[in-house]
């Protein structure tokens, strides 16, 4: 079966362990990826058991939006493990222009915030990753030494698949490698890579209130660090 269904057929869901490690079974069968792989998730029981308890709280329908380490799971099977190298050409590229290096140049408030709350991160990330990052006011790009961007996407590539999965996902919603990073190493956790992320937009939401949309978009990105939070967590 694959997560393309919608209808849900099933009636049991399971784990079964397999020769390359812990997969979902509905009815027996073992679930497949939207590539056709099957959906197996190494030694990583934990992970298992949670994918099948999504699978399991499904009602008529198979909704994937309600099912985010299944998606995780999908992600990593079908695009992170075979465009690794394009996914670490990625997160190097967020790294070039990476949110923490780039501060307000007014109001001095918003400054002072950026400052207290990013420059540990990119201290951190230097002192204990060695690779140090410039910081800039403004927006104008500010070119970084390609041997830090190097680093980084080396620490990246120490990353097993789905550790990997969790960074780049991460990453992509947060636009800071060094937040995934920080979050993938331990460093940080799934709220507080979130509230890190989001000063900017918590300030000018504060000043000028929030839209609908805003707000939703928001949820939204929260929602996919905290999962690629779950996912490190349920990994060990």
């Amino acid at each position: 079966m694959s997560l393309g269904t919608v209808k849900r057929f099933y009636k049991s869901v399971g784990v079964a362990e397999t020769p390359d490690g812990f997969g979902i079974t509905l009815d027996g069968r073992q679930v497949r990826t939207s590539a056709g792989k099957p959906l197996v998730v190494g030694p990583y029981r934990d992970l298992a058991h949670e994918i099948a308890t999504e699978w399991e709280a499904q009602k008529d329908v198979v909704a994937p939006a309600s099912m985010p380490m299944t998606q995780m799971a999908t992600t990593a099977l079908d695009r992170v493990g075979p465009e690794r190298q394009a996914i670490l050409d990625h997160l190097a590229a967020f790294a070039q222009t990476d949110l923490l290096c780039y501060r307000a140049p007014s109001p001095a408030s918003l400054r002072e915030r950026q400052d207290r709350m990013w420059q540990p991160l990119l201290d951190w990330l230097q002192t204990e990753i060695g690779a140090g990052l410039t910081v800039t006011v403004g927006v104008i790009a500010v070119e970084q030494a390609p041997e830090s961007i190097q680093t980084i996407r080396n620490r990246f590539d120490a990353l097993d698949l789905w550790r990997l999965t969790g960074a780049q996902v991460a990453a992509a919603a947060a636009g800071s490698a060094v937040l995934a990073l920080a979050l993938a190493h331990g460093r940080l956790d799934g709220e507080q890579v979130f509230s890190l992320s989001q000063i900017d937009e918590a300030w000018q939401a504060a000043l000028w209130g929030e839209d609908a949309e805003a707000a939703q978009r928001r949820k939204n990105l929260r929602a996919d660090i905290l999962a690629a939070d779950r996912l490190l967590r349920l990994i060990g």
